[in-house]
């Protein structure tokens, strides 16, 4: 089954993806508007065309507007969003860029997307 992932923020969107059992960093999608990152991301899900989506709620405000992010992107793309708690996620994604040996410019490039394979890793290994 085909998964991807969303890493939501007000400026940014970390996208990962699975076609089996390990989540893969994929993308970091820029945009001034959410209205501008939903038009990219479902750019992305017409291209991957997963079967399922995945978005990371964290605290406070931005977990209101990543759960409204994902409800919109449900309806429009008709494909079912799971809610994956991404406490910590960022964090997660950084030590295991480190530990990987990857150099600062390309961890802080891709942060966000490493951080929507952490909360795809997350959901995946509790469907397990």
């Amino acid at each position: 089954m085909t998964i991807l992932s969303f890493d939501y923020g007000r400026k940014k969107l970390g996208v990962a993806f699975s076609n089996g059992s390990l989540a893969d960093p994929l993308v970091v999608l820029r945009g001034d508007t959410r209205e501008e990152l939903l038009k990219k991301a479902l750019d992305v899900i017409s291209v991957e065309k997963p079967q399922r989506l995945v978005v990371g709620l964290s605290e406070r405000d931005i977990a209101v507007e990543a759960e409204e992010f994902g409800r919109e992107l449900e309806l429009l793309s008709h494909v079912k969003v799971s809610f994956v708690d991404e406490t910590l996620s960022t964090f997660d994604a950084n030590q295991l860029a480190i530990a990987s040996g990857m150099r600062r410019k390309k961890r802080h490039d891709m942060e966000d997307a490493f951080s929507a394979a952490v909360i795809l890793q997350r959901y995946l290994d509790s469907v397990a």
